[in-house]
């Protein structure tokens, strides 16, 4: 059985060693430092991949769809919106293999763009943002443009594929692209403060 510290001062005096603990590698302790290092890698790729998405769906794709449509823009690209004409018109130039084209590209980047920039965006805020109900408002913004985004996306299919065009539905739709590009706007401007509050918050060098 172990002896107690006073028991071995007793048998060996008082240069008695203590008892040996098992050894800590310094290299594995998390330190605030590191874990502050993983986040900035996390929140350095998702804006990456964000910014990487945005230019392969908009710029990009969505730009080379017009070569299958005539000319004419896509919905998605029409920041103050559409009217009944311009969907009449992409529905007679556009087959169903444009159609095909423009639905696999929603399911696809058209989703993952708005997933990916809201979860960032809110991972970002979490980080530079400390009061909680502030942190709550400025979540709403990515939040409701990853809604309203795939909305759209699902609501401009229904439009090009529908046997009859309905004005409500072309209405509908083009309030929902002009609202995502608002929202887009609103959440880069909220990560703008966010990014601020969060600079003011850490204390400079010569103070630590």
């Amino acid at each position: 059985m172990a002896k107690t510290p006073a028991q071995r001062a007793a048998k060996h005096g008082e240069h008695a060693s203590p008892p040996r603990t098992a050894a800590t590698n310094p290299s594995t302790q998390r330190t605030p430092a590191k874990a502050a290092n993983n986040a900035n890698m996390i929140l350095i790729a998702g804006a990456a991949a964000s910014l990487f998405l945005f230019w392969y769906l908009h710029v990009l794709t969505l730009s080379q769809m017009t070569d299958l449509s005539g000319g004419l823009s896509m919905p998605d690209s029409m920041v103050f919106g559409f009217d009944v004409a311009h969907i009449e018109a992409l529905r007679a130039a556009m087959d169903a293999a444009a159609n095909g084209q423009l639905q696999f590209l929603h399911k696809t980047a058209g989703m993952l763009f708005p997933l990916v920039f809201g979860i960032t965006s809110m991972t970002m805020i979490a980080v530079n943002v400390a009061k909680k109900p502030l942190r709550r408002i400025f979540w709403a913004f990515p939040i409701l443009f990853a809604i309203v985004q795939i909305w759209a996306n699902f609501a401009i299919d229904g439009l090009l594929s529908a046997q009859t065009l309905d004005a409500g539905a072309v209405a509908m739709a083009s309030a929902l692209v002009v609202a995502s590009w608002f929202l887009l706007v609103i959440s880069l401007a909220t990560l703008g403060v966010a990014l601020f509050l969060g600079r003011r918050r850490k204390p400079s060098p010569a103070a630590s």
